[in-house]
């Protein structure tokens, strides 16, 4: 990870209290993988349907070749997106992850 990413994480944690409790490192480091993996998955579907409408007709361009691979552009594009944080959407992921993990081990603990 880059410093500013570092930074943001930094910060997002700092304000979110649910991000600083103490959680085990391997939930937390889960938590922010599926957060920033549903969150390339939006940012890349979201891409699709943008560029849907956009006609590659001509002399190298067309085809299905060109349907498949700029589907992986798009999912690139988004895995680097998501990386980023641009969009914001993974700090609101991973929180409701933790806390479902934490309401789960609660409902266990109860049940257990």
């Amino acid at each position: 990870m880059t410093d500013i990413m570092h930074a943001n994480m930094a910060y997002a944690s700092a304000l979110n209290p649910v991000l600083t409790a103490p959680h085990v490192g391997k939930d937390l480091a889960q938590a922010e993988k599926a957060a920033e993996d549903f969150e390339a998955f939006f940012l890349s579907r979201t891409m699709e349907s943008m560029f849907e409408g956009v006609s590659t007709d001509g002399i190298f361009g067309g085809g299905h070749a060109e349907k498949i691979y700029r589907s992986m552009l798009l999912d690139a594009y988004g895995k680097e997106m998501a990386k980023l944080g641009t969009l914001g959407v993974k700090q609101d992921i991973m929180r409701a992850v933790l806390q479902m993990q934490e309401a789960a081990t609660a409902e266990k603990g109860l049940n257990g």
